[in-house]
This record gives structure tokens, C-alpha cells and sequence, in this order.
């Protein structure tokens, strides 16, 4: 029996607009609660004197059942017969922007989610900005609260074409479109017959529908060094492979310092194997093991990465204190870090709206998106986005915050 195929959601929508009640209806539907969650769900509604309410899954915290509410981010899990499912629950609100950032740069897919009664909202559009800057191409909108407009094709079709004109415009276009009721579980795991109008798959044949991505691991090898220990006299260096293979014996280079290393074992929680490839997390040991250290990256010695001290991204701005060129902020990628300042502002651009505010900009205000030239302090090892995403991905911080989330465009 082979290996099940797995996938990785994140799930997004505007606060209110049914996010939370999808999660727990994908997971209630598919038998992945455990026995005694839905038993607490009831009780809670019962005593707040409403009915059953399948957002309250996600909320681990009374208090958070009690304001009716959900914040927090988290991976949960659910499967199919055709694969299985983590959900990458992206908060709402808007002060949980960079939640989003996070969340979004982990999942292969995405489902919006639109209460159709409400319409598209500014949120929405930044939800889909993200989306689309992170390269997330195949998604479902799931078209969420049928039952408040009588499940109406006409307003269904007013909200969908408008929906999809905005991700027109960022290269965007949904893989399925699916008129849904997540309380009632209409166009979830069966059919509506309420929807006699709409042809095409319910929400888990959607899902199941989606093609992988291809397989990363024929791309070069890309080993971020996550932290070096010492187990038994043996120096062991734990990364996540992000595109690529490895294997016992195998000679590698180790940058951004340019060190010819070869792979002396290959080790899984002090179990020996001989071989590992993209989305494992691993241990090897190495020759000249003195060198490594966190931030270091391990790569395919004929087929390396681009490293240098500047990078032109496409940058979305989350705090709300501004930012003023030639700041000097934090880079964060993958395991790097090093200090940085962005020298230029080259456009300055409305998320929700997709408008260009100036060109040549000196700031960026909370949900505006610039695109930049950052120099860093020390070189950086880094792939474009659209070659190896998991490499072409970046944080900065502002002190301990994370301000801003982007992607790696071109290099200089």
C-alpha cells in the first residue's frame, strides 16, 4: 500500500463571513472530531441558548466561545477517501493580517470564503492580494450563506462575477466556484437539492479534485540549517529539506560561506536511513562538521542558489505605525537573519483596490503594498519566488514584531 497523498489548506474570508463554520463543518463531516469535541459544542450552545454552531471547533478558549469570536491561528486535520487534509486556519480580522502572511506561505491551495448575502468586502480583496502574491493559483470560493439570500442564482452570479473580475486582475482564476450553507452542511459532503440551479462538485469534491502541485523534489537541493547539535560526540545538523534530495555520500556546498562539505549519515530521531527529499524534516552529519550553523543553507553544489546583498520583492506592509525608506528593519528567510534597509520604494500600491498610490514612494501605510530594493547587511542565499517559493519567501521585523510579510522578484 503506497504512501497517502496529503495537502495543505489555508482558508481565508472576512470576519463573520462563515470561515469558522466551514473549518468545523469539514471536520464534523468527515468523522475527524474527536469523540467527545461535538458533545462539548452542543453543551456550550445549549447553554448560550443557541443552536449548534460548528465555528465553536476551532475556539479552544470558553472566552473565546463567550464573545463569539475566533483568533486563533491553527494546523488541524481532516481526510477523504481520495487524500488526506491540514488545514492552515488564517485569522480574519484584520489586526491578524500577518497571521495570514504565515499561514498562506505553508499551503499549497486555498479556499475563500464569501458570504453572499454580505458581498465582497475590502478584506476579502486583501485576502485574495495574498493569495495571489503567494502564488496560491488553485483555490475554491466557496460562496458561503445561500439560505439568507433563498439561495438565489441571481445574487450568486452578481457576487461571483465580481469576486472573480478582482482575481482576474491578479492572475487568478478559481478552480471551483461552489454555492454552500456551512451551518446546515448544504454542498459540503452531499448535494443540495435546494441548488437545483448549480452543476458542478460539492466543497470535499472540490477539494479532491485539485490537482498537486509537482513534485519539489526535482528541483535542486535546498537545505536551510535549522540548528546544529551534539548527540554522542556527533555534530548533527536538523533542517527541513525545501526543494530537492540528499543522500549518504552525497557532496553538497554549504553557503553562504562557499565550504565544500560531503554527507557522512543521514539520521531520522537517531534512526539511520540513507536518503531524503523535499518536506522532511531530517538530520545529517558531514564532513568538516565545525562549519554549520543556524542560517546556513546546504545546497546542490552544481545547481546553486542566488546569494547577495540585494533583492527587489514585492513587499505587503501589516503594522500600523508607517514606513519610512531607510529604515533599518530586520530580514528574516527561512533561517536566516540579518539587519536591512530598503533603499527604494519603487511603487506604492492599494491592496484592496489594486491602484497605484505614487511611484517613486518614500513610505508604506498599514495594507499598502510597495515594490522595493532591500539591502541587506550580509549576503543572503535566496531563490526567486516563482522558481522555489519556499526560498523566495521573507519576513521583516520592526524590534520583536513582524511588520511586513513579501516575495523575492529579482536580484541584483
Amino acid at each position: 500500500m503506497g504512501k497517502r497523498e496529503s495537502m495543505k489548506i489555508v482558508i481565508v474570508g472576512h470576519v463573520d463571513h462563515g470561515k469558522s463554520t466551514l473549518i468545523g463543518r469539514l471536520l464534523y463531516d468527515t468523522g475527524s472530531l474527536p469523540p467527545d469535541r461535538m458533545e462539548v459544542i452542543r453543551k456550550t450552545c445549549e447553554e448560550m441558548g443557541m443552536p449548534v454552531e460548528f465555528a465553536f471547533v476551532m475556539d479552544h478558549l470558553r472566552e473565546e466561545r463567550e464573545r463569539g469570536i475566533t483568533i486563533d491561528t491553527a494546523q488541524t486535520f481532516f481526510n477523504t477517501p481520495s487524500r488526506d487534509y491540514v488545514i492552515i486556519d488564517a485569522p480574519g480580522h484584520k489586526e491578524f493580517m500577518k497571521n495570514m502572511i504565515t499561514g498562506a506561505s505553508q499551503a499549497e491551495t486555498s479556499i475563500l470564503v464569501i458570504d453572499v448575502d454580505e458581498g465582497v468586502q475590502e478584506q476579502t480583496k486583501r485576502h485574495a492580494y495574498i493569495l495571489g502574491m503567494l502564488n496560491l493559483k488553485k483555490n475554491i470560493l466557496v460562496m458561503n450563506k445561500m439560505d439568507l439570500v433563498d439561495y438565489s442564482r441571481e445574487r450568486f452570479e452578481e457576487v461571483r462575477d465580481e469576486v472573480t473580475a478582482f482575481l482576474k486582475r491578479l492572475d487568478i482564476t478559481p478552480s471551483y466556484i461552489v454555492p454552500a450553507v456551512g451551518t446546515l452542511g448544504e454542498n459540503f459532503a452531499k448535494k443540495s437539492d435546494k441548488i437545483p440551479w448549480y452543476d458542478g462538485p460539492t466543497v470535499f469534491g472540490a477539494l479532491d479534485a485539485l490537482e498537486k502541485d509537482k513534485d519539489i523534489s526535482e528541483k535542486p537541493l535546498r537545505m536551510p540549517v535549522q540548528d546544529v547539535y551534539e548527540v554522542e560526540g556527533k555534530r548533527i545538523i536538523a533542517g527541513r529539506i525545501e526543494s530537492g534530495k540528499l543522500k549518504d555520500g552525497e557532496e553538497l556546498v554549504l553557503l553562504p560561506e562557499d565550504i565544500k562539505v560531503k554527507i557522512t549519515g543521514v539520521l531520522e530521531f537517531n534512526r539511520e536511513r540513507h536518503s531524503a527529499e523535499a518536506c522532511e524534516s531530517i538530520g545529517i552529519t558531514i564532513s568538516d562538521d565545525g562549519t554549520a550553523k543556524r542560517g546556513d543553507l546546504l545546497s546542490d553544489p552544481g545547481n546553486r542558489p542566488r546569494t547577495g546583498k540585494k533583492i527587489i520583492a514585492t513587499l505587503f506592509w501589516m503594522s500600523p505605525q508607517a514606513f519610512d525608506i531607510g529604515e533599518k528593519l530586520t530580514f528574516r528567510a527561512n533561517t536566516q537573519e540579518t539587519p536591512c534597509t530598503v533603499k527604494e520604494i519603487m511603487r506604492r500600491i492599494d491592496s484592496s483596490t489594486l491602484d497605484v498610490i505614487e511611484d517613486n514612494a518614500r513610505v508604506l501605510k498599514e495594507n499598502e503594498v510597495g515594490e522595493i530594493l532591500i539591502e541587506c547587511e550580509k549576503p543572503v542565499s535566496f531563490e526567486l519566488f516563482r522558481f522555489i517559493p519556499e526560498l523566495g519567501r521573507f519576513v521583516l521585523e520592526r524590534g520583536n514584531d513582524i511588520v511586513a510579510g513579501g516575495i523575492i522578484t529579482h536580484s541584483l
